[in-house]
């Protein structure tokens, strides 16, 4: 399978900081000292984490992956490590977290992928050390390189490799073509993202849906509340219906969505991001092929181009062979009317319905009608409609599309981003 093909993945974002529930830069934003922040390995024991219980929600929630942070910029090892004793199996949980979550992905049929950042805020000498002292900054590069390739020999094969935290260097600074050789040269089948300078197998835009142009394989990591880490006072949780359509999102543009969970010190999952996920789950059982194995289904508003699409006003569209998927997060009612469809249709159903729908078909405007009155499923009720071809969808600013040469909508460039 393609990276690109795997649609939707966890990530999981755990360690030292969880315990203390302000988010995993509190070490930096609290300026908090070495000797201080050591002494919470001597309280974590996260007796409630469960790799397996992760993994199987997150299979059941039609995920393919799963990344798992090993090291965050705290510098607390998630594994059992030969190059210091900041880790957590010598320490109070005697546990390798790492080793427990590949287990579990393994045995759920997850691949698997391990976040490891760079730069960490415990090993001496640090980043800002390497900046100010070209003696510091080859050691700490040394040290980074050791890193990598102990955990890559220690665990293999994975799937992906993570990069993270990459300052305060670009791929000069931080050796970057050496560092993916090395790793190639470990695990030659092994994906790598773009976050130590070079661009990698696949884009990461973080926090943002941005299908890469042109397009290449893309990830988008995405947090279920505004952290990352847990933090005890964000409930600024998304709904089902926003990650469905973050979801739809991925699938239109043919990327990946990488969710997040943060779990608390205990090793337990906050009870709003089991909630969210689990009834995410019950959503994807009925409606998971609007998601995957789709097609770049975007839209250009200045021309034609590549974009086979057109916005729609109730919710996004994606193509996967000869069907379409309206995803209607915003329900019409009873009618249903698509202007611009280029392609002849066959048939018009609801996703989880045996149901065929009445439909007409003329000058490319398409118009269903029967539907129920109110939307079958809250959160996101996906319309399926069979074409004769892959869907293709024109319109224009016009009410009509002009029989000359003509701007699709806005002539010019605008300061509206798309």
């Amino acid at each position: 399978m393609k990276f690109e093909d795997l649609r939707f993945g966890m990530f999981v974002h755990f360690g030292l900081y969880s315990m203390l529930a302000r988010g995993e830069w509190v070490m930096n934003k609290e300026r908090i000292a070495l000797k201080e922040y050591s002494k919470l390995a001597d309280q974590f024991d996260p007796v409630n984490f469960d790799a397996d219980s992760l993994c199987c929600l997150a299979k059941n929630a039609g995920m393919k992956y799963i990344v798992f942070t090993t090291m965050h910029h705290e510098g607390f090892r998630m594994y059992d490590t030969e190059l210091t004793d900041f880790c957590s199996n010598k320490t109070l949980a005697k546990r390798d977290f790492v080793a427990e979550i590949i287990t579990a992905a393994r045995k759920h049929g997850l691949k698997i992928g391990l976040y490891h950042t760079l730069n960490n805020w415990y090993d001496k000498p640090d980043a800002t050390d390497a900046l100010e002292d070209k003696v510091k900054y080859h050691k700490f590069i040394d040290n980074t390189f050791a890193r990598i390739r102990e955990l890559l020999t220690k665990y293999n094969p994975i799937d992906i490799l993570w990069y993270d935290g990459w300052w305060p260097f670009n791929a000069k600074g931080w050796k970057a073509e050496e560092m993916n050789e090395m790793a190639r040269s470990i695990q030659p089948h092994i994906i790598i993202n773009g976050r130590n300078g070079l661009p990698g197998d696949f884009s990461t835009p973080e926090g943002h849906m941005s299908q890469p142009t042109p397009w290449r394989p893309w990830e988008a990591c995405i947090t279920l509340n505004d952290s990352w880490g847990y933090h005890k006072g964000d409930n600024n949780w998304k709904s089902v219906k926003d990650v469905i359509q973050l979801l739809a999102t991925a699938a239109n543009g043919k990327g990946n969505l990488l969710l997040n969970i943060g779990p608390k010190g205990d090793g337990s999952i906050p009870k709003a991001s089991l909630k969210i996920i689990k009834r995410l789950a019950a959503w994807m059982e009925i409606n998971s092929e609007s998601i995957f194995n789709t097609e770049i289904f975007t839209c250009d508003p200045y021309k034609r181009g590549n974009g086979r699409n057109d916005f729609s006003p109730h919710g996004m569209l994606t193509a996967s062979g000869h069907n379409l998927y309206l995803l209607a997060t915003n329900w019409m009612g009873s009618k249903y009317v698509l202007n611009g469809l280029e392609t002849l249709v066959k048939s018009v159903s609801i996703l989880g319905s045996d149901n065929n729908y009445p439909f007409q078909w003329q000058d490319n405007l398409l118009t269903v009608s029967g539907l129920p009155e109110a939307a079958p499923d809250d959160e996101c009720t996906v319309i399926k409609i069979e074409c004769d071809a892959p869907a293709s969808i024109y319109n224009c600013g016009g009410m009509r599309i002009p029989d000359v040469s003509h701007p699709r909508y806005d002539p010019c460039s605008s300061d509206i981003a798309w």
